[in-house]
């Protein structure tokens, strides 16, 4: 089965998760990275980047938790170091931080990786994979990914950027990812094409009548 025209993952993104969400979470984000920094400010130069990390998994988590809480977007209870996970339509939701460098410490969590297997559903829309049928999926995983430049002279009170990122089922490779700002410009694009797709009434001409040209 070949996919539809509408099947594809950023178009099953902006279907399901609405733009206030992909706003929201966003600015959740950046606030718990501020809080993060600023909370552990102080600190011993040799505990300083761990307790900041430390600080943005524990801050950044509260943050997420409420912007998906506002939008009803279904957040997992707050509970030591499990990942927090929502959902918005067939989409599952969670996030982490990585630096600029690499975002391979993501497979470190058991339970990233278990989420990112539904991806199998989707892996056609990318992959091309001839032996893989394409059908609609029942489920999707997508994380918000917070990059970090790595460094504590280089911006570290805010990431760099805030991307969501769609990954395959073995979670070694990305089958979409963009920055947040760049993508929610997509519900404009997607906005300005349905109001143009309007119909509109033919107006008829109005026809002379044979009488009024014989006055």
């Amino acid at each position: 089965m070949s996919p539809s025209p509408k099947d594809s993952i950023p178009d099953l993104l902006l279907r399901n998760v609405p733009r206030e969400l992909m706003m929201s979470v966003e600015d959740a984000l950046r606030v718990g990275a501020q809080r993060a920094f600023f909370a552990s400010e102080g600190m011993d130069s040799g505990h300083l980047p761990s307790a900041l990390g430390q600080q943005r998994h524990f801050h950044m988590n509260e943050t997420f938790h409420r912007a998906l809480a506002m939008v009803d977007a279904k957040p997992t209870a707050i509970r030591g170091n499990r990942v927090i996970t929502g959902r918005s339509g067939i989409v599952n939701l969670a996030r982490f931080n990585s630096n600029i460098k690499s975002w391979n410490n993501s497979r470190r969590s058991l339970t990233r990786r278990q989420m990112s297997l539904v991806n199998q559903a989707i892996e056609p829309l990318v992959l091309g994979d001839l032996f893989d049928e394409y059908r609609s999926p029942s489920d999707v995983t997508a994380f918000f990914v917070a990059t970090f430049s790595g460094s504590l002279r280089d911006q570290p009170e805010m990431p760099l950027s805030i991307q969501i990122a769609v990954p395959d089922r073995m979670m070694q490779g990305w089958l979409f990812k963009e920055p947040v700002q760049l993508f929610v410009q997509r519900y404009e694009k997607e906005a300005d094409q349905f109001d143009g797709a309007k119909p509109r009434l033919k107006v008829q001409k109005k026809t002379q009548d044979p009488d009024d040209s014989a006055s």
